[in-house]
């Protein structure tokens, strides 16, 4: 592996309000030869469709072995939040790609969808037309990055559908889900919406739906690819950095808002999540400096 190289991208940083599926960042990059980045984990989701030329990702599989994936035009690849990947332009013919940082409840079920995980992240798209929309979605947001969050969410949800539809013929409504599973989830999320600012438990939550806490715990990461624990912490984040963003309130009073009493507590939290102190994650959003490419 060569070593970590910075790359300067153009990027606005999003207010993630919508929890089921919300964008972060996004970008376009023209790579020099060879040009890499990594080892790096992620927070997010964040898919790479090459525009043009060639590169190739390294990571690990879900048992630990090493993967070298050969990735070119018309193709693209996931990176899945908390999983170390390393990759690289080609020497020759490097690559040119867009970008789209994403997370959110139905972000799992609709990989799962696509048919792209952690073992197998390429994303090749099997009906044509659709793989066209799926790039002209993200060249759409790039393009427009001064409009709206909800304008540029709303074209994320036609991304994430022409996604689905590019490798598979299931109906689109079937990413919504149904069931006595989906209901339990939902009324889990509805508690986690209406309390988290509350020094609130998984036993609370499973209590709330009426379920054992094992099961219920079981129930939710098969559901969701996530632990009811990790979910409720990433949600009392996405809420903290909205009040960072867009408030001038005190970081002990927007760790209390979100459920964090001691704000020793909320700030080891925050930097343990996202790399940065409360101060310094607001600092770096407010003043819109740019960063390095994700």
């Amino acid at each position: 592996h060569s070593k970590q190289l910075p790359e300067v991208y153009p990027r606005r940083a999003l207010p993630a309000q919508c929890i089921d599926f919300g964008l972060y960042q996004f970008g376009y990059e023209r790579c020099d030869p060879s040009h890499s980045f990594g080892p790096a984990t992620r927070n997010h989701y964040l898919f790479h469709y090459v525009l043009s030329g060639k590169g190739r990702l390294y990571s690990k599989n879900t048992s630990g072995e090493d993967m070298i994936c050969e990735i070119s035009a018309g193709q693209g690849f996931m990176i899945f939040p908390g999983h170390e990947t390393f990759y690289a332009a080609d020497s020759q013919d490097p690559w040119e790609y867009l970008w789209l940082e994403f997370d959110g409840l139905r972000v799992f079920e609709g990989m799962k969808m696509v048919g792209i995980s952690i073992n197998q992240p390429v994303y090749q798209p099997f009906y044509k037309n659709y793989g066209e929309v799926v790039k002209q979605e993200m060249q759409h947001i790039v393009d427009h990055r001064d409009l709206s969050p909800m304008y540029l969410i709303g074209h994320l949800y036609l991304f994430l559908d022409a996604l689905i539809c590019s490798v598979t013929d299931r109906p689109k409504s079937s990413i919504s889900g149904t069931g006595l599973r989906d209901f339990y989830v939902r009324e889990a999320i509805s508690f986690i919406e209406k309390n988290y600012c509350y020094d609130i438990s998984i036993e609370d939550i499973a209590a709330a739906c009426g379920l054992d806490r094992s099961y219920f715990g079981k129930l939710f990461k098969r559901e969701i690819g996530q632990s009811p624990q990790t979910f409720l912490i990433t949600y009392r984040m996405i809420k903290a950095t909205d009040m960072l963003l867009q408030t001038d309130l005190p970081i002990s009073e927007i760790g209390q808002q979100v459920g964090y009493e001691n704000q020793m507590h909320f700030s080891r939290a925050f930097k343990k999540y996202y790399g940065l102190s409360p101060l310094q994650w607001r600092n770096s959003h407010k003043t819109g400096a740019a960063g390095t490419h994700t």
